[in-house]
């Protein structure tokens, strides 16, 4: 039987303050969403560890346990390292932001917000999870495989010969997009839209770190780099012999 509450977006709210809970809630039912809140970090993770949301929006000052590790927590476990994240702050200063991108989280908003454009924000993050989540042909458990070179989303776990590569989360996500679509090339522009999702401190040039990054972890000396520049294009992603 098909199941129309599985086919509903589900999001979790963690956040404290219960007049922004239910401005999010009633702006995110409108667009059909289904909703649950917890008002503690604490609270949040232990919802978590029930049924799992589509998407969480996640407050930076929280009681208890901070937004901050949080997400930490989340990306540290193998079972939500790809849930998608939206950090909402009173907070606006550069640091807290590049920490929280740093993170992992996937979209930074500092309130006051605009409803409208945070509903905006959480359809543009489901859409890029959506894209991440469709791989190149690989194994049943949707590890990406080429050569020596093994790639777990579920995990977010890189493996070159057996070994395992010190990839951060955001390297994470830029190869496994990259690897999901061998030999395809991807402008600067994509990439920013599909992995970082146009944050505003991040800049075309930051693509071009985060590449040179990758291949000093997953290039193997002497033989030719997975991550191709196309000169005037962007990057493509060329599997190893």
């Amino acid at each position: 039987m098909y199941d129309l509450r599985a086919a509903v977006k589900h999001i979790l709210i963690i956040e404290d303050d219960p007049d922004i809970v239910e401005l999010l809630r009633y702006n995110l039912e409108r667009e059909s969403y289904r909703v649950t809140s917890a008002v503690t970090g604490g609270e949040g993770l232990d919802e978590l560890q029930g049924e799992r949301p589509d998407l969480v929006i996640l407050d930076l000052m929280l009681p208890e346990i901070s937004g901050f590790e949080v997400c930490r927590r989340l990306r540290n476990d193998p079972e939500t390292g790809n849930l998608p994240v939206i950090m909402l702050t009173a907070r606006s200063e550069e640091t807290d932001v590049i920490a929280g991108i740093e993170l992992g989280a996937d979209d930074y908003i500092t309130k006051p917000f605009s409803p409208r454009e945070l509903v905006a924000r959480v359809g543009a993050v489901l859409r890029r999870a959506g894209h991440l989540e469709t791989p190149a042909p690989s194994r049943e458990d949707g590890t990406l495989e080429f050569g020596d070179l093994t790639i777990d989303p579920a995990s977010h776990q890189v493996q070159r010969a057996g070994e395992d590569l010190p990839v951060t989360h955001l390297e994470f996500k830029l190869l496994h997009y990259l690897a999901s679509h061998p030999r395809r090339v991807f402008s600067r522009e994509d990439l920013l839209d599909r992995v970082w999702g146009r944050e505003k401190y991040i800049t075309l040039r930051s693509v071009d770190v985060y590449v040179r990054r990758l291949r000093q972890k997953v290039d193997v000396p002497g033989n030719p780099s997975l991550l191709k520049t196309v000169r005037g294009a962007g990057y493509r992603f060329e599997p190893p012999p």
